[in-house]
């Protein structure tokens, strides 16, 4: 099937969308991403999801005329890969646009707006019995909280998890867990969910926000709190959550059984009432 993209308020073949090589998403990392589930064709979050890319533009200083209009923009991409009533995903990217290579942030730049739409199934054996997963010291910037397209150090540390045959890298920050190279990370210990306070060190998830709020709504008690790596390891249950994680079990670190190597009573009640909601 020919797959049609969204560049710059076109709908296009992939093969003939093209940026300009002095786009500074190409020459610095200049941009931001975001990405949206549609179950059966309906976004997940949307609402959280817009929210974050705006957040993301405005800290960066990149002005793309608002976000709003990207829902139509996702809706027609979707059909037009006739992906509107399956699992897909949105992927958009945004970068501050073309401009002769210099250190500062050029004035009145036409924003590069790129967007394509994929089949995006749950990974359900992952989700069912879990993964194992390798800790690794986190060597990224200090603003992870902004949604950049700057991922060479995740995607790093993600390829050392994969040499390792493992399915995720947790990172770790002086001594304490921030999150996973390309998901949140949420602990349980004695009943109580734990997971590192918001902060310039994680990025805000939208499917860690999901699980708070299930917990809230179920007086399953919780904690914002920065755990050490030894902490980790003595945890009842290890989460690893994101868009394209969903809620994943983690069953051991570096080799180290988390529990009984099995799926949590608690991480099966939100697996459960999360895939109500979608």
């Amino acid at each position: 099937m020919n797959e049609t993209v969204y560049l710059n308020g076109q709908f296009l073949p992939r093969e003939k969308a093209s940026v300009s090589p002095d786009d500074r998403g190409f020459l610095f990392a200049d941009g931001i991403y975001e990405v949206i589930k549609y179950y059966n064709g309906k976004p997940f979050r949307f609402p959280d999801h817009l929210a974050r890319l705006k957040r993301s533009l405005e800290e960066v200083q990149i002005e793309c005329g608002g976000v709003a209009h990207f829902e139509q923009v996702f809706a027609q991409l979707l059909a037009e890969n006739k992906l509107e009533k399956s699992h897909a995903g949105i992927y958009l990217q945004v970068t501050r646009g073309a401009h002769q290579r210099v250190h500062h942030f050029p004035p009145n730049l036409s924003p590069t707006v790129y967007a394509t739409a994929f089949a995006f199934p749950s990974f359900t054996e992952n989700l069912e019995n879990g993964i194992e997963v390798i800790t690794r010291e986190d060597i990224r910037w200090l603003r992870c909280d902004i949604k950049s397209v700057a991922l060479l150090p995740n995607t790093m540390l993600y390829n050392q998890a994969r040499e390792a045959g493992a399915g995720e890298c947790i990172l770790i920050r002086d001594g304490m867990v921030t999150e996973a190279t390309h998901s949140s990370v949420l602990a349980v210990k004695n009943g109580v969910v734990i997971t590192h306070p918001l902060s310039h060190l994680i990025l805000p998830g939208i499917t860690r926000k999901v699980i708070l709020e299930i917990c809230a709504d179920n007086n399953i008690p919780t904690e914002e709190r920065a755990f050490s790596e030894e902490e980790l390891y003595e945890m009842d249950e290890v989460i690893i959550a994101g868009t394209g994680s969903e809620i994943t079990p983690v069953i051991r670190i570096n080799e180290t059984p988390v529990g009984n190597q099995k799926p949590g009573e608690v991480t099966r009640f939100l697996q459960r009432t999360f895939f109500e909601m979608v």
